[in-house]
């Protein structure tokens, strides 16, 4: 199982127009691919900035693409300051 986790920074007078935006996004992600979606973000803010973070448990194959054509679809990326990070995480295997 594969868990993608996207991370990026925002600056706090995007905050407001980006929030929707990324919410759209994920509700067409979840109808689209049946994937859970989340949105999180840091508590703190630093330098005027916040840092969000969209996770996908459990994605299918071939999610990668899904999620970059949606979020260029989306237009968040002009919301931004700097860009977006993908990490994957798998499970580990039972100990026996």
């Amino acid at each position: 199982m594969r868990d993608f986790y996207v991370y990026y920074k925002v600056r706090n007078e995007d905050a407001a127009a980006l929030a929707p935006l990324v919410h759209a996004m994920q509700h067409r992600l979840a109808q689209d691919a049946g994937v859970l979606v989340q949105l999180k973000r840091r508590p703190e803010d630093k330098d005027g900035l916040q840092t969000w973070m969209e996770v996908y448990p459990g994605v299918p194959g071939g999610f990668e693409a899904m999620l970059a054509q949606a979020a260029g679809a989306a237009g968040i990326d002009h919301h931004l300051a700097g860009p977006r990070r993908l990490e994957i995480f798998t499970d580990l295997p039972p100990c026996a």
